[in-house]
């Protein structure tokens, strides 16, 4: 059995949703689901977990077992900071799955802190999901956002992994704009890189039906777009246009936050 997935927990709704997804992508994968709850201490004496935390994670796996009845699933209460710990967590795993808001967020933000600062960390992929996403889960093809970045060129075997697991097609799309676009580019050109990212893996996964789809308009308008008939989108943590140190592009961090389905952020190997 593989790295296991991990699901980060709250109790929010949300939270549940997350937990709904990882399920389901661990029994696709075929390995353990490891439900994780952070236990921040109130007090920085304070060493004995809340009886709450228990309870928490307890309800959390039996969510997860109902979704997913053959799934092995582990529990455990981490003390510390949300992100640290699951960062630690992502050190072992092969898919961390956060909601994008949770008992913390506040109202009218659509997307919390943590979401963003795992995603730009992990040492593993990070799939974040709304609670609207229960709705259009399973249907729609897997959509790769290629942009030629070295964390985009890690995203696209992820895709075509995860469009293999759940038995759909791989929609690669490039968003092209003439008033962006470099000198002497054009839409040509984003069809012969596209055409390299396929045929790149047309071997390795021979049952994925994938095709091209260069679109114009601005990366982030595309590709949530995009999302609407998807039923995930993946994504390099940090595009061409990222500024140097910029742990996290833009276009990630909208795309999380909008889309209309759940989002696989990649983080290039360091």
């Amino acid at each position: 059995m593989g790295n296991p997935v991990v699901v980060g927990v709250d109790g929010s709704p949300t939270s549940l949703a997350a937990v709904e997804a990882a399920a389901a992508a661990a029994a696709r994968r075929g390995v353990r689901l490891r439900v994780v709850h952070a236990d921040v201490p109130v007090k920085p004496r304070h060493t004995v977990p809340d009886p709450a935390s228990r309870t928490l994670v307890d309800e959390a796996a039996a969510h997860a077992l109902q979704v997913a009845p053959g799934v092995v699933v582990t529990k455990a209460v981490v003390r510390g900071d949300v992100v640290h710990v699951l960062e630690a967590e992502s050190a072992e795993a092969d898919l961390i799955v956060v909601g994008s808001r949770g008992m913390g967020g506040i109202t009218g933000v659509l997307l919390g802190s943590t979401p963003v600062a795992l995603a730009a960390r992990s040492h593993c992929p990070v799939m974040t999901v709304r609670e609207e996403h229960r709705a259009s889960a399973g249907t729609g093809p897997v959509v790769l956002g290629v942009d030629g970045s070295p964390d985009s060129d890690e995203a696209v075997d992820v895709a075509f992994a995860e469009a293999a697991r759940r038995h759909t097609g791989l929609v690669a799309v490039h968003a092209w704009h003439p008033d962006r676009a470099e000198p002497g580019t054009g839409p040509e050109s984003a069809e012969r890189l596209l055409a390299q990212v396929i045929a790149g893996r047309a071997d390795t996964y021979p049952d994925v039906v994938a095709r091209r789809d260069v679109v114009e308009g601005t990366e982030r308008e595309v590709l949530l777009e995009a999302s609407r008939s998807a039923q995930l989108v993946v994504v390099g943590a940090r595009g061409r246009g990222a500024l140097a140190g910029l742990l996290l592009g833009s276009v990630s961090q909208a795309v999380m936050t909008r889309a209309h389905c759940p989002v696989v952020t990649v983080r290039g190997r360091a």
